[in-house]
């Protein structure tokens, strides 16, 4: 039996694509959010962490 057929058999299983790609888009949207908003200062200090000593 392919696995289509067990997905046939769940109730509701279209919910869960779209909640993922809800999801996905909510949390995109929020990282560039914050990667826009950011602090300058932070990016730079962020940045030069691994060249530290």
């Amino acid at each position: 039996m392919k696995f289509i057929n067990y997905l046939k058999t769940i109730d509701g299983v279209s919910f869960y694509p779209m909640a993922s790609l809800i999801l996905f888009t909510v949390f995109f949207g929020v990282v560039l959010y914050w990667v826009i908003k950011a602090n300058k200062n932070y990016i730079e200090n962020a940045k030069n962490i691994p060249l530290k000593d």
